[in-house]
């Protein structure tokens, strides 16, 4: 393919999309990582796009949002990984919140398991992937149904939130950044998980690398309000995704990250031998209640001897001294 034919497809792959990774567009137009950042870099100096965290998107500094049809084909390996993850964080008997997205779906899928769960949603796709789960039981709010993304919005999803109170909420969105939390590119969506967040003692994001960085219209849930963030390792050369993933721990949120075998158990958990890597949070300060600073962290990293990667040294594998 010539180098006009695969800037022409990346465009439209991005136009279609809103966000496409630099993984997916190598593996559509069938080259090279390098070679693909090369036709951004060219596409983005022409006005056309604008490159994100491992990613392109549309220009203008806020993505839009993107179809089902179109997300649940994007990142697959790396939400199904996040999913088994945050699979983990919930035990027997508990009650959560589930909100709606891809990467929640694959979630659901796993919590089918879990016996004596109680999940409270507005996705039309979580409760499905739990339906035929005989020891979950699956709380649907009201609403108006969004069809884009199978969801239940607007003041009756709102107002069937009010008094509740869960354990955790789990939530996925359209980016996330250090200065504003987790965004989505619809208020009624945006504001549904809001009250979502209301109802939880504790949060955690579910979002891929490739939203690391990007910002859109609505904000959902403020970065200090975050409990935990489940991600997949960004790939070494993404040094901004890195970046960004350091400046949410140095406010507090803890970084669980994906090990490079996982993201392949199609739903049923990680299978023998393959077991993600879990519970890394990276280096931050929490404050105690005395004022004082919490434990500090180091880098151990298995990665920390190659040459040009210090920044990636520092996320890629941390534990307490």
């Amino acid at each position: 393919m010539f180098a006009a034919e695969r800037r022409q497809l990346i465009l439209e792959m991005v136009r279609a999309n809103g966000a496409v990774s630099l993984r997916e567009l190598a593996r559509v137009v069938q080259t090279s990582e390098v070679t693909v950042r090369r036709d951004v870099r060219a596409l983005e100096a022409e006005g056309l796009l604008d490159r994100r965290h491992g990613g392109a998107v549309l220009p203008g500094g806020f993505t839009r949002e993107s179809g089902f049809p179109q997300k649940s084909h994007l990142s697959t390996a790396e939400k199904t990984a996040i999913a088994d993850l945050a699979a983990g964080l919930v035990g027997e008997g508990e009650a959560i919140v589930v909100g709606a997205g891809t990467t929640t779906q694959e979630l659901a899928r796993r919590l089918a398991r879990v016996p004596g769960l109680t999940v409270v949603t507005n996705s039309l796709l979580v409760a499905q992937a739990l339906a035929h789960a005989n020891r979950v039981e699956v709380v649907m709010t009201g609403g108006t149904l969004r069809g884009s993304n199978y969801a239940l919005v607007g003041s009756g999803a709102e107002q069937s939130l009010q008094g509740l109170r869960v354990s955790r909420a789990f939530l996925s969105g359209s980016g996330l950044t250090a200065e504003r939390g987790l965004s989505t590119s619809n208020m009624l969506s945006a504001s549904v998980d809001r009250a979502l967040v209301q109802a939880a003692a504790e949060v955690v994001v579910l979002a891929d690398h490739t939203k690391l960085g990007s910002d859109t219209m609505f904000q959902t849930v403020p970065t200090e309000l975050i409990t935990r963030l489940v991600t997949d390792e960004p790939p070494l050369h993404d040094e901004r995704a890195a970046a960004e993933l350091q400046s949410l721990a140095d406010q507090g949120v803890e970084i669980t990250v994906t090990g490079p075998d996982a993201g392949t158990s199609g739903g049923d958990g990680p299978p023998p031998g393959r077991q993600p890597r879990r519970d890394m949070p990276l280096p931050g300060q929490r404050r105690t209640q005395n004022g004082g600073l919490g434990p500090q962290l180091r880098s151990a990293s298995a990665l920390a001897d190659v040459p040009g990667e210090p920044q990636r040294a520092r996320v890629a594998d941390l534990r307490r001294r």
